[in-house]
């Protein structure tokens, strides 16, 4: 009997800590926004995985494990995959359309998940699954070409800002993918550590690199700015570093252990519900009709996926 109720009450700290961190992850691109309004999108990502850094060092302090040869090569790849193309991406679309856009466009990567599972694992779908798939991908259309164009404050929708979003979801694949295959032998925590260290090197050798090779090939970059920026920019700067990105990959990876990932994919989809209306409430953003069903669309096909527990869960997530 007390075996029983120590294992519910695992059941129900993991399903709290999945929706806790599927919260957090919510708030990413509000910050990420205010941040962005006084520098460049390689400047917020590097000071945002500096304070990540310095959320993750207990673990490192506390965690060392050895890594095989190969295990190290899959470690830099996923560590490429997962911050300094990911997040390039993310945020440089992030730049080029409003929060509202930017966070819809990630309700489609439980989906995506999905038809990963299928093709690599191995996994069918039902035909159920491919019509959440369809409306998936019908109410990502909705958003990205449907969506209101009219300009709020500063920034305005476009096309080719919610295409890069989508294009750092399939970046995203591949690193929850060859994560898989590194929790087979490590812990789930020391992976998320080594990772999330790994590529912040990568993504500091990447920007100062680019800073420093710029004038010898004349093209004019922004330098990182250090003595001008807001208190307010500091505080979502180590909010989107700290809870955004090492405390809720630490919630959810545990939170997956204690419950079955298919079941707990579903709280992936407060972020986008959340971050939409941070952006429409907050920052007075506006969305189209369309733009609001294809939102819609892409929530209803993520749920369905998720709560039907016939796919994949991912054992790994950073946004």
């Amino acid at each position: 009997m007390g075996q029983r109720a120590l294992s519910r009450k695992h059941t129900i700290l993991g399903y709290g800590a999945c929706a806790l961190a599927g919260t957090l992850w919510g708030t990413g691109f509000y910050f990420g926004r205010i941040a962005l309004n006084e520098m460049s999108v390689e400047a917020m990502v590097l000071y945002r995985f500096l304070f990540a850094c310095l959320g993750m060092l207990p673990v490192v302090l506390t965690h060392r494990e050895r890594l095989t040869r190969g295990e190290t090569r899959t470690l830099m790849l996923a560590a490429a995959f997962g911050i300094p193309i990911q997040f390039l991406l993310q945020f440089h679309g992030l730049a080029r359309t409003t929060v509202s856009h930017a966070s819809l466009m990630v309700g489609a990567m439980p989906v995506l998940l999905a038809v990963a599972a299928a093709i690599f694992a191995g996994e069918r779908l039902d035909w159920i699954g491919w019509l959440a798939l369809c409306g998936s991908t019908a109410g990502a259309a909705m958003v990205v070409l449907g969506g209101s164009r009219v300009t709020t404050g500063r920034e305005t929708p476009t096309l080719a800002g919610d295409l890069l979003v989508i294009a750092s979801l399939c970046t995203a694949l591949c690193w929850i993918l060859l994560s898989k295959k590194l929790m087979k032998t490590h812990s789930p925590v020391v992976v998320t550590a080594y990772t999330i260290y790994s590529g912040a090197a990568m993504l500091a050798a990447i920007i100062v690199g680019a800073q420093l090779l710029a004038p010898l090939v004349h093209i004019r970059m922004d330098p990182i700015p250090v003595a001008h920026i807001s208190a307010r920019a500091w505080t979502a700067l180590a909010i989107s570093g700290v809870m955004c990105t090492a405390t809720t990959t630490l919630l959810w990876n545990w939170g997956i252990h204690q419950v079955p990932a298919s079941r707990a994919g579903v709280f992936l989809n407060i972020e986008p519900a959340l971050g939409s209306i941070l952006g429409v409430e907050l920052l007075g953003e506006k969305l189209g009709p369309y733009a609001w069903l294809g939102g819609a669309l892409i929530l209803a096909a993520a749920i369905t996926l998720t709560t039907r527990g016939q796919s994949a869960g991912p054992e790994v997530v950073l946004e």
